[in-house]
């Protein structure tokens, strides 16, 4: 996979869909989420260099004119937020959760990018928009003190922008609790 990522939301599911076509025919990319949203809304992520995905992108914009509601690419990602986005991420043991809710699926991607960057942390999941309404929101672990400095972090970032809902910090969750955020 490549180190950057590229967000696409569209008002139009049809122009979603061909815009993913369209995209992926366009460069050299890979495909990480192609679907519908709640309420009829189209979401598109992809990654690669770039070069790549910004070229992909605006072949997204072009496309989808009128019916695309937002577009970014995050240059640079920490290698560790592809596996949390696919839920295919490793982990030892569970000592402590940071929980970060976004208002968007691109602040969630943006908060488990400076999570990782500002701590020593895992990044457990970073779920984006599907069963959210648009929203998204990441699960950290690690130390306490560096769940904390990780969830802060991610927390100033979002906050110059508005695009943080709330954070939350689980010093020693129950065991039965774990199986069922993962």
């Amino acid at each position: 996979m490549g180190r950057s990522i590229g967000l696409l939301e569209f008002k139009s599911i049809a122009k979603g869909i061909q815009a993913a076509d369209e995209m992926v025919k366009s460069a050299n990319v890979e495909l990480i989420l192609s679907t519908p949203l709640c309420p009829g809304k189209y979401i598109i992520m992809l990654s690669g260099d770039v070069g790549a995905v910004t070229n992909a992108v605006q072949v997204g914009r072009d496309i989808g004119l009128s019916y695309l509601i937002s577009d970014y690419v995050i240059a640079n990602v920490h290698e560790k937020v592809f596996p949390a986005i696919t839920a295919t991420a490793d982990y030892d043991e569970i000592s402590s959760i940071g929980i970060v809710e976004t208002i968007s699926a691109v602040a969630a991607i943006i908060a488990g990018d400076t999570a990782l960057k500002a701590a020593n942390v895992d990044l457990l999941e970073v779920r984006v928009a599907r069963g959210l309404g648009g929203k998204g929101f990441i699960l950290i672990t690690g130390e306490v003190s560096a769940v904390k400095a990780a969830v802060e972090a991610a927390e100033t970032r979002l906050a110059e922008t508005g695009d943080i809902i709330t954070t939350v910090v689980i010093p020693s969750p129950s065991k039965e609790l774990i199986p069922t955020l993962l």
